[in-house]
């Protein structure tokens, strides 16, 4: 498995896992599932691009 995939796996667990409907974040907004999903597009864009 390329590392590239591995982080993309691991981004979008955390991504799912900062969702505010989860009763442990529910109090955090929306700001950690803003800037998990602006690193996602960040590395998927890197991907697309053949740069990672």
């Amino acid at each position: 498995m390329p590392i590239s995939t591995l982080v993309i796996v691991v981004l979008i667990l955390v991504l799912i896992g900062a969702v505010p409907a989860w009763p442990h974040s529910r109090s955090w907004g929306y700001g950690p599932s803003g800037i998990v999903g602006v690193v996602l597009v960040v590395v998927l864009a890197s991907l697309l691009m053949g740069r990672l």
